[in-house]
């Protein structure tokens, strides 16, 4: 009978040999669908923001916490989800959160009492927070070393496709037909239950829970689906890996030996990283509608401009982090986006449309650092820990989400937009200096010879 170190040797080795197929292709699009949704409600309360801020009376600084409430939500949502994927697996409590969120959204629509909105935005984004980070290490725990960035970047790219599709679904249903059928549009993602039912666990994941017999019997079934499509497996490599132990993940695991250090840089990175772009994206109507009296049409469009710039940088850096690297990727795209919004901040910020230039160009490499911290949170981990540490990123990323917006509102009626600006420009310098310096290379690597 063979021990449990060689049985995970041979699941291994045997992940890392299956070609590329329409089998990865529909589970990326299914699982994907989630982070689509992250990316549409991280615009849908932006755009929607004017029409409440109007009904409701609300000054900036009350509309910050309104945005806020989905981010703290979406903080607590990661850590909790990232748990119970650990000890459950990953796709029950991808399907489990993405009912909860539907189901939050579609309530928020029809909800007319502020205090009642905001609870239901807070579960909606407990929802959201819960979903993303595990969805993210399901992708790349059946993904094999070679061209994984590519892999599941391209995967991640359905997030900011969802920021441009809200951007322009935002900008006619808003002006004609009220904010309430974008919290409808929330409900969608239940189509996708029957498609992620079907799927796979993560054979990864089964092993690492001492669960080889059905570790065995999931990744039996992608191969079938992988030769019912034509393609040949070749031989697997031998792979030489160190059993991991069964036992569920603890948080102060994260914080212990090699992997202090790459759960601090992560951590810093993805708050850094959030702040900055969330408090930018959730704030720009309403920055466009109040600090130049634009209409809200108007504004909107300008809005997609910036929004479409960041979906230019997540294809550059999905198609290039493989060559260059984790490292240098992040790192550069951060430093880029430094300078640019301290161009703002000194230049950018006398016209509505200069101001859009800048943020355009800012977009485009902070987009691409939120893509790229999903995969190397998702790879810097072994498989037991790997949920918690990458929810304890996102959950970093989620303060971020709510710190942003909150100083956005608090200097829309007590500061400037050159204050604003240079703030986002050091936080996102220090944010690219910390991770340049620190971070561990991970590119070409298996997970389990980054794990070790």
């Amino acid at each position: 009978m063979a021990t449990t170190a060689v049985t995970t040797d041979a699941l291994v080795a045997r992940l890392e040999r299956l070609p590329m197929s329409r089998w990865h292709v529909k589970a990326r699009v299914a699982v994907g669908a989630v982070t689509f949704f992250d990316g549409f409600d991280q615009l849908m309360i932006a755009y929607a923001m004017p029409e409440l801020a109007h009904k409701w009376h609300l000054t900036s600084t009350a509309g910050a916490w309104v945005i806020a409430a989905g981010g703290i939500g979406m903080l607590l949502g990661s850590l909790v989800g990232g748990r119970l994927a650990g000890r459950f697996g990953r796709l029950p409590v991808v399907v489990g959160a993405m009912v909860l969120y539907s189901a939050m959204s579609l309530g928020m629509a029809f909800s007319n009492a502020l205090a009642l909105f905001v609870v239901l935005r807070f579960l909606q984004g407990f929802g959201l927070g819960a979903e993303v980070p595990v969805a993210t290490c399901y992708i790349g725990e059946i993904s094999k070393a070679h061209h994984r960035g590519r892999f599941v970047l391209m995967y991640e790219t359905i997030f900011p496709i969802g920021l441009l599709l809200s951007s322009i679904v935002s900008s006619w249903v808003v002006p004609h037909l009220g904010y309430r059928w974008l919290f409808v549009v929330g409900l969608l993602p239940i189509v996708l239950l029957p498609v992620l039912l079907r799927l796979p666990e993560s054979p990864r994941w089964l092993a690492s829970r001492g669960r080889l017999d059905a570790a065995d019997a999931a990744l039996a079934r992608i191969e079938r689906a992988i030769t019912a499509s034509g393609k040949p497996l070749p031989p697997p490599q031998p792979i030489v890996t160190t059993a991991e132990p069964a036992p569920d993940a603890r948080f102060v695991e994260l914080f212990r030996g090699a992997y202090r250090r790459r759960t601090l840089i992560i951590g810093f990175t993805w708050l850094t990283t959030y702040f900055v772009n969330y408090g930018l994206t959730s704030w720009l109507p309403t920055l466009y509608t109040k600090a130049f009296k634009m209409s809200l049409s108007s504004a909107l469009h300008y809005s997609i401009a910036t929004t479409l710039a960041g979906v230019l940088g997540c294809v550059l850096v999905a198609l290039l982090i493989d060559g260059l690297g984790r490292r240098l990727s992040i790192a550069l795209a951060l430093l880029l986006a430094s300078a640019l919004l301290l161009l703002t901040a000194g230049t950018g910020t006398g016209t509505a449309f200069r101001m859009m230039l800048w943020c355009s160009g800012s977009s485009l490499f902070v987009f691409s650092v939120t893509l790229a911290l999903y995969l190397y949170s998702a790879e810097v981990y072994p498989t037991r820990m790997r949920a918690l540490g990458v929810s304890f990123g996102g959950a970093c990323g989620r303060l971020g989400m709510v710190l942003g917006p909150l100083t956005v509102g608090w200097l829309l009626d007590h500061g400037s937009l050159r204050t604003l600006f240079l703030i986002f420009g050091v936080v996102a310098l220090a944010g690219g200096l910390i991770f340049g310096a620190f971070a561990t290379e991970t590119k070409e690597k298996t997970l389990e010879e980054i794990a070790a």
